[in-house]
């Protein structure tokens, strides 16, 4: 499949997100918080926002740099995401984000592409970083280079258990509350859709609704329920999600305040986030 190259390294024009509380309560309860968390879920409290919550004012700019890119968008799966959260964000506002395409690159079976955005406020200053690896399935062998490899040196420990472990059920809705917050894919909501590009049990979970849920297991098991604790975070989505899997996330503190994470499901032993890691402030 011919991909446009000449997208690489021209930035979008900013893209305007005004966002109020019901919107940071809507994304929470995406990523399944529960009423024990009432501090983002409640505007009488806030209400307070979970850093994760920078994937939802990039994901429309990310869009239109993938839309352009001449890839099949159909065959669109996400790969990985890497946030850095520069200042919290408010429980409402208005938020500039541009996207630039990185590079396209060749994975033999696969193509991707990276996306690095940039997210203001109406200060200027800016709130988060981002970077978004898309993956087109079916789509490799165009001749290109593969990606660059970023090691981020907060590995997985293998000789010592976890210092902590968050295990929560999903809800069988849980996909369909998360594309809400903006990510309208129907692979995620309608089963002949599902079918046809190749997930015969049904809608997956989107890959940015399991990292929420890997951002809030963080915020519970290492910064005693307090995201603004949370500075950076980056994981690879290796395998797919249905809504109603038991997600378990693990995590072992590798230094200071560098946390080395895996999640996967419980249900088919099966990990689906790897290479995975945070910074917190301790």
């Amino acid at each position: 499949m011919p991909f446009d190259l000449s997208i690489v390294g021209k930035p979008t024009a900013p893209a305007v997100f005004t966002y109020g509380w019901k919107d940071t309560v809507l994304y929470a309860l995406g990523i399944g918080a529960r009423k024990d968390e009432l501090d983002y879920l409640y505007e009488g409290r806030g209400p307070k926002v979970y850093p994760s919550f920078a994937v939802v004012p990039m994901f429309a700019p990310m869009l239109e740099v993938i839309s352009k890119s001449g890839g099949d968008l159909s065959m669109v799966v996400h790969g990985g995401e890497k946030v850095l959260i520069k200042k919290p964000f408010a429980p409402s506002g208005t938020l500039h984000t541009t996207a630039t395409a990185r590079g396209i690159y060749d994975l033999r079976r696969l193509a991707s592409i990276l996306v690095d955005t940039e997210t203001k406020d109406d200060k200027e200053e800016v709130i988060c970083t981002s970077t978004a690896s898309i993956i087109f399935r079916g789509a490799g062998g165009f001749g290109g280079s593969p990606p660059p490899k970023e090691p981020s040196g907060i590995d997985v420990p293998k000789d010592r258990p976890a210092d902590f472990r968050v295990e929560e059920t999903t809800s069988p809705e849980q996909a369909l509350l998360y594309r809400l917050s903006g990510d309208l894919n129907p692979l995620h909501a309608d089963p002949s859709f599902a079918k046809m590009v190749g997930f015969e049990q049904g809608p997956i979970l989107h890959g940015l609704g399991t990292y929420g849920y890997m951002v809030r297991h963080l915020a519970k098991g290492a910064c005693g329920g307090d995201a603004s604790k949370i500075t950076g975070f980056e994981a690879q989505f290796r395998k797919p999600v249905w809504p109603g899997d038991t997600l378990v996330t693990e995590g072992w503190r590798v230094g200071p305040g560098q946390i080395a994470l895996s999640v996967s499901v419980k249900e088919r032993d099966e990990t689906v986030i790897t290479n995975a890691w945070a910074t917190v402030t301790e």
